[in-house]
């Protein structure tokens, strides 16, 4: 059956997921418009296609024990010099992501990291370092926050874009209760305004 790349993460929810992508686009991240914006819990993973039914379980698995909780975006940071990356940072919320992202990170699709887990939402990735710079400094002030309630299943398709397979949504006891993704437009119209709250 071959293999499939599987990443799991909590969406940003709009309009600041839309905001967020295009800004990352208009800084000249060619990835941006593949890449639905998000906190990431498990990083792309490679897997046996025939192990998808095993994932999708331990994924509602550990939704149904979940519980909502508030992250809060707020300024910038970077990984640089050791990795190429611009973010939003996490200013709420990243002790639940954490917790969240090592319960996900187990089971079936068990694997290590390269870095240590950290939270945010990527802005910029592997561009020019004025580009970089410009994105650390535009976004220095972007402020959003919502509920967290969910995350998500995507698969990288043969184009390098990432697709929504299927919503996990936190307290929905059975291993069947995740919802099938719903195909959606990408892009919304922007926010009137950087700062913003959910």
């Amino acid at each position: 059956m071959g293999t499939v790349t599987l990443g799991v993460s909590i969406a940003v929810p709009e309009p600041h997921g839309s905001l967020l992508q295009e800004l990352r686009a208009g800084f000249g991240d060619p990835a941006a418009h593949g890449i639905p914006t998000h906190v990431t819990l498990l990083p792309p993973t490679e897997v046996d296609a025939s192990a998808l039914p095993a994932v999708r379980r331990h994924l509602a698995r550990v939704a149904a024990t979940g519980r909502p909780f508030r992250v809060r975006l707020a300024g910038t940071g970077t990984f640089r010099p050791l990795s190429p990356v611009v973010f939003v940072r996490l200013a709420e919320g990243a002790p639940e992501c954490a917790e969240l992202q090592e319960r996900v990170r187990s089971g079936p699709v068990a694997r290590e990291l390269q870095f240590p887990y950290h939270p945010h939402v990527t802005v910029a990735h592997g561009i020019a370092e004025e580009a970089m710079d410009r994105a650390y400094e535009e976004l220095a002030d972007y402020a959003a926050a919502w509920t967290v309630a969910g995350f998500a299943l995507y698969e990288q398709g043969a184009d390098g874009a990432w697709r929504k397979m299927r919503d996990y949504p936190f307290g929905h006891g059975a291993a069947g209760s995740a919802v099938p993704a719903q195909s959606a437009p990408v892009d919304a119209p922007p926010a009137p305004s950087l700062r913003a709250t959910l």
